[in-house]
């Protein structure tokens, strides 16, 4: 169905998406690559929200460099939109340059366009493929694809802990288990995810910034804070700079007092309070899903990780072991109960295991519990 020559360009089409991996958000990132007589003749991927989608900055290159897109082969790495946005359909703008044949890797899981994109161009004559390298393509907005087919972000859990899965010594000194490239590795993937979520205790001990620093991005991204009773201090660094989203529990006369002095430091209060008081987990994903969140990286304590597991509201984890030992008396990376059988238990695969400096980076994703569990 594809031809190796099919596969170089989209291959390329897809490594110019990556050059997107820190700025299209909460757009998808995407590649395109146009090809006439053999050669390549335009390229470009998707730019900030609200700029040029990938087939746009294509054809800008096209037109610059002198060549005629008509006739042309378009790769793309997603389905070209179909409505309009921030910006015009790119299935128009294809169809209006008169490109011959357009090749898709998928197809896009926004329901506003799912397949519509495909058959605007088949619907004028234009020869449309899909699915070649598909995979690679879903791997890269693995958080597009979640909010746009279950309104909820992909959430990626960071833990850093010894080889028998410590984060902490029983005083709390954690600072530093894992080796510098592992930390400036974990930066890498803050920069790529919509917001970055921790828990009251976290602030509590740390005050971290939860910011990307060890990475160039221009963006940061955004920051969310799970405080069911509004603890956080109005000097905590967290609250430095941009604005931050903090979940809370039924707001009492007390808690109306303390959001008000947050909302003073730029704070958004939003109450999600479930039958014990505490955040909802899970109607917070949602929440998030409706602001655009695509990819959710938790660094948090073992408590709240332990809760966002058991609540399944973790999609995969980001584990840094570092080669040392800290003893059974320390602090643990989840606060979960053991399960009653192994059958029972939270089964994981590995979805990549890496060398990361002096550490040992493994991804790894949950796997649906068997019926009846």
């Amino acid at each position: 169905m594809f031809s190796q020559t099919d596969f170089v360009h989209m291959e390329r089409a897809l490594a110019l998406a990556w050059r997107g991996l820190y700025t299209t958000d909460p757009n998808p990132r995407v590649g395109c690559v146009l090809v006439k007589n053999g050669e390549v003749i335009g390229e470009g991927y998707t730019q900030p929200a609200g700029h040029d989608h990938a087939e746009i900055q294509a054809l800008k290159d096209a037109r610059k460099r002198g060549n005629d897109p008509r006739g042309a082969t378009a790769y793309v790495t997603l389905e070209p939109c179909s409505h309009f946005g921030r910006t015009p359909p790119c299935a128009n703008a294809l169809i209006e340059a008169k490109v011959a044949r357009v090749v898709a890797a998928m197809e896009d899981p926004n329901p506003r366009v799912s397949g519509r994109g495909l058959s605007m161009l088949r619907e004028v004559g234009i020869e449309v493929r899909c699915g070649l390298l598909e995979t690679e393509a879903r791997e890269l907005n693995i958080g597009f694809v979640s909010r746009m087919t279950r309104g909820r972000p992909w959430v990626r859990m960071k833990v850093a802990a010894s080889l028998d899965g410590r984060t902490g010594l029983p005083s709390g000194e954690s600072q530093w288990i894992t080796s510098e490239a592992a930390r400036n590795d974990g930066h890498a993937w803050r920069a790529r995810a919509s917001a970055i979520l921790t828990g009251i205790g976290t602030v509590k001990e740390d005050n971290p910034r939860m910011t990307v620093r060890a990475v160039d991005t221009p963006r940061q991204p955004h920051r969310v804070l799970i405080d069911s009773q509004l603890e956080v201090s109005p000097d905590a660094q967290i609250l430095a700079g941009a604005p931050t989203l903090i979940f809370c529990g039924k707001l009492t006369p007390l808690l109306e007092e303390r959001a008000a002095a947050l909302h003073d430091r730029g704070a958004e209060i939003v109450q999600l309070a479930n039958d014990n008081g505490k955040v909802d987990l899970p109607k917070m994903l949602e929440e998030l899903g409706k602001r655009e969140v695509n990819e959710l990286h938790v660094e948090a304590g073992y408590k709240l990780n332990g809760s966002l597991l058991r609540e399944g509201c973790v999609d995969e984890l980001l584990v840094y072991l570092a080669p040392s030992l800290l003893g059974n008396d320390s602090m643990s990376m989840f606060n979960l109960a053991a399960p009653g059988s192994l059958d029972a238990r939270t089964q994981l695969e590995f979805h990549a295991v890496d060398r990361i400096g002096s550490d040992v980076r493994i991804l790894a994703r949950l796997m649906p519990k068997p019926p009846g569990h």
